[in-house]
């Protein structure tokens, strides 16, 4: 166990249920965090230098505290808040060891933490300021106020909506890549586009590649529109060749257009918080391995809290396998998730629905027998079989022109993307 660092997606977890609520977000930052670790193993330094003690120059320092740099220091950070937080009355997650909750109903208090960042919402900001002052007298805190700046995004509360973009972290990516003046395009990748491994010979500069494919994974963090495009420039890390870094360009220039655009959550209850997933997947689109790509999305009500474009592990033997092996992976997505937000609202689980477009995939998910045609298909694939007659999920069939997820699996044209970009609520957030 190391330092706290809640997922991204359970930060996105915590903006929606503050936006269903209507609850204010604060932020504070622990200043150095990682000197109020007590260590429980007795660790030894040298003398540093103009510290050293003449008298004693052949001995050296038993450390109390940990200390920057010391392997075992982000561990302790962890066990001292973890301590300081469960005095205040705070129970740990036990799906997300980085989020922390304390109260129910009214008095609700949340807390994701990320190293020495605490994301702090409730429906109650007395309670909110009441926990700044315990944590103050404990640590010496900067508090931050309303959230606004948090690992990279930019995060705006309005009245009726709160965004996340990364406006500033994209137009460096664009600057770096001498781009600034470039002409910008609708999608990030062009239609119908394969792409194979680099031709002996033919490689370019591989640092660069990899520093801007890169910077480009983790602006996906609030941009599920590049996902795809990302996930696929990400496969020839090992030998880029010209057209993979075509491919980069072009994402960079879709980028340039539309730098201010990012992720919306609307506040409301209008659309409750239930969870739906949508899954997809293409069939054999690797030119290379033969491997298909999964596509991965879900709604908490009406706003969008997580999304996942990958590669899948296993070669797939038909478009009806691909899809299967896709909804398995988003049931055990949606798994975690219904989970997780059980446990914060201090709720039952609920069980959630999951939109697949290819009818003999749900067949066969619903269906206990092995047939002759699936008897290959690994165990860990028929989880979503036993989530079903758990009653833990719902699979229903979606149309293709309904299904989101697309837009993880495959380049599509403009007049499509732009419908799917809007329908996951990706947008401008801001202008300056």
């Amino acid at each position: 166990m190391f330092a706290p660092v809640a997922r991204l997606e359970t930060v996105r977890i915590l903006l929606a249920l503050a936006a269903y609520g209507d609850w204010e977000l604060h932020h504070m930052d622990v200043k150095s965090a990682f000197l109020n670790g007590d260590l429980q193993e007795q660790v030894y330094v040298h003398q540093p230098p103009g510290f050293t003690d003449a008298a004693h120059s052949d001995k050296v320092l038993r450390l109390n505290k940990a200390l920057y740099g010391l392997k075992q220091a982000p561990r302790a950070w962890n066990a001292r808040l973890d301590l300081e937080l469960k005095k205040m009355g705070f129970q740990r997650s036990i799906v997300e060891h980085a989020v922390y909750k304390r109260g129910t109903g009214d008095s609700l208090l949340l807390i994701g933490v990320y190293v020495d960042d605490l994301i702090i919402c409730g429906p109650d900001s007395k309670i909110i300021a009441i926990f700044k002052d315990q944590m103050k007298k404990v640590f010496s805190m900067s508090d931050l106020g309303l959230l606004n700046y948090y690992l990279g995004m930019e995060v705006k509360q309005m009245g009726d909506q709160i965004t996340i973009c990364k406006k500033a972290y994209a137009a460096k990516i664009v600057e770096m890549c001498n781009m600034t003046k470039c002409n910008p395009v609708d999608t990030p990748m062009e239609e119908r586009l394969k792409l194979t491994t680099a031709k002996e010979g033919t490689e370019l500069d591989v640092t660069r590649y990899r520093s801007i494919v890169g910077s480009l994974r983790y602006l996906v963090n609030t941009r599920p529109d590049i996902a795809y495009a990302v996930g696929i420039a990400s496969r020839f890390l090992q030998a880029p060749a010209k057209e993979h870094w075509s491919v980069v360009k072009r994402i960079v220039r879709y980028l340039a257009g539309t730098l201010d655009y990012g992720c919306k959550f609307q506040k409301g209850k209008n659309f409750g918080l239930n969870l739906l997933g949508y899954t997809d997947s293409d069939c054999s689109g690797d030119l290379v391995h033969r491997k298909s790509t999964s596509g991965i999305v879900f709604f908490l009500g009406s706003n969008l809290v997580t999304w996942a474009s990958q590669k899948q592990k296993v070669v797939a033997l038909s478009s009806c396998e691909a899809e299967y092996i896709a909804a398995a992976l988003g049931a055990c997505q949606g798994v975690w998730l219904s989970r997780l937000i059980a446990e914060l609202l201090g709720e039952k689980v609920q069980k959630f629905r999951l939109l697949v477009d290819n009818q003999s995939a749900i067949e066969l998910a619903k269906n206990p027998v092995f047939h002759d045609r699936s008897k290959h298909s690994d165990t860990r694939f028929h989880y979503i079989r036993d989530c079903i007659e758990k009653d833990v999920l719902d699979v229903d069939h979606v149309g293709t022109d309904r299904q989101v997820a697309d837009i993880l699996t495959k380049p599509l044209g403009r007049i499509k993307f732009v419908e799917f970009r809007l329908k996951l609520g990706v947008g401008p957030v801001h202008k300056d």
